[in-house]
């Protein structure tokens, strides 16, 4: 059974309470912070807030909503309220100096409803919608990314924990050894170099100890770094190490992988994104229609009549059809770029496809044998733990040598040290596994 290691932590954050001076009232203690429990999913909640990678992709996701808005907000028709006054110089007519006016005096108070409708602009709210979706597929990639950053560094504390106490027993063991090493030569049972041989034992066992609580020490501040604001350390975890989830079977990974591969889902996307853009250019080739509906005042007299009994107030209509003739090769070089594009999307996605079956196996076989591993490692643990206490019996009665005792000491803790990397190596196995097929 792993301990939970409670770890003093470098700093503190005070919280105190302000109180009026009178000669009557004592000050009141500080109390410090409560200490946080954290959950894996604890965790993984304030990775998220706090990651600017993960934000990252989340803010290009927000941006690429807005740019699938916007995009089909440019099909629909828009209104606008136009007023304006026009002053032209007169010369002795109605019509002023510039002809191309009205009149000297000209007001315009119209409501203009104005849609542009062509290729493009469907073609673009596509374009926009896939790169949605690619957005969307970056945002899922960096919160699986995330989720095997904060395993690695949740797991990495707890097996930290678990080395130092494994690290503080082998030194109470070593001193244990040494001390029964001195009465032992001390009565003359034993030699000079037995003692000796304890000491050197008890200070590696000292110093592994020391090395230990540095390394759990750094997991901590590592852990701190990525789930809070403020750089907190009064935390302690939910010791769940042991308690790893099954390993589901290799078909029903590859159905979940086909499904949930969000690197594929990216790439996807990406191709759907670049073939969404060569139809954009090409739409330079195609007419494209606006129309305009206007209603409201074009008039010399800001009025619903004229001073002769006309009406002002009225409507009109402009539809213009736009046919590209000429432009120096713009558009032919603007569907290069895109199908150059295109066939880099084409590339990569061949890639992520390849890479995807490579991942699945590589990923489910390194969780298969580190699951497979976990057991022949709590063998080896238990069967060291009995080997030392057998050995210790055997010095006692003068039938082991001391370097039977420091073998059997060194075995101990190797065993346990690598016992609890094999939890961690599952743990994290696990998580690379989930990154290609979301979670079990």
């Amino acid at each position: 059974m792993i301990r939970i290691l409670a770890v003093t932590t470098i700093s503190s954050i005070a919280f105190g309470a302000t109180y009026a001076q009178t000669p009557s009232a004592a000050p009141a203690a500080t109390q410090p912070p409560a200490t946080i429990v954290l959950t894996l999913a604890d965790a993984l909640a304030r990775a998220k807030e706090n990651s600017p990678q993960f934000q990252a992709a989340v803010t290009e996701l927000g941006l690429a909503r807005e740019d699938r808005y916007q995009s089909r907000a440019a099909l629909l028709p828009g209104v606008n309220y136009n007023n304006s006054f026009i002053y032209t110089q007169g010369n002795g007519t109605a019509s002023g100096r510039y002809i191309a006016n009205n009149g000297v005096h000209e007001y315009i108070s119209q409501g203009a409803a104005h849609e542009q409708m062509g290729a493009a602009e469907v073609l673009d709210y596509q374009r926009a919608a896939a790169a949605h979706a690619l957005a969307k597929a970056r945002a899922e990639i960096a919160s699986r990314g995330l989720t095997v950053t904060v395993v690695q560094d949740f797991y990495g504390l707890l097996a930290g924990q678990a080395r130092t106490i494994n690290a503080e027993r082998a030194n109470n063991e070593g001193q244990h050894f040494l001390d029964l090493s001195r009465k032992l030569e001390q009565g003359g049972e034993v030699a000079r170099a037995d003692t000796i041989k304890a000491q050197i034992q008890a200070n590696d066992l000292k110093r592994a100890w020391d090395d230990a609580k540095l390394a759990e020490q750094n997991a901590r501040l590592t852990l701190a770094v990525l789930l809070f604001p403020n750089f907190f350390q009064d935390f302690t975890l939910v010791n769940d190490l042991e308690a790893a989830p099954a390993l589901p079977p290799m078909n029903e990974v590859q159905q979940m992988a086909a499904k949930n591969n969000s690197e594929l889902q990216a790439a996807f996307a990406a191709l759907a994104v670049a073939n969404k853009q060569v139809g954009v250019a090409k739409a330079g080739y195609l007419p494209s229609l606006s129309v305009d509906m206007l209603y409201g005042i074009d008039a010399n007299q800001f009025a619903k009549r004229a001073p002769n009994g006309t009406e002002n107030l009225g409507y009109g209509g402009i539809a213009t059809l736009n046919i590209p003739v000429w432009n120096w090769g713009t558009t032919q070089s603007k569907v290069r770029q895109a199908e150059f594009l295109r066939h880099q999307a084409q590339v990569e996605l061949s890639a992520a496809q390849r890479q995807a079956i490579a991942d699945l196996q590589s990923f489910y076989g390194e969780a298969q044998l580190s699951y497979e591993h976990l057991q022949v490692l709590k063998q080896s643990t238990e069967l060291a733990e009995q080997s030392l206490h057998l050995t210790n019996l055997r010095y006692e009665a003068g039938e082991a040598s001391a370097l039977e005792v420091v073998d059997a000491q060194n075995t101990l803790t190797s065993a346990g040290n690598s016992y609890h990397d094999g939890e961690l190596r599952y743990h994290l196995a696990i998580a690379n596994l989930q990154t290609l097929t979301g979670a079990f």
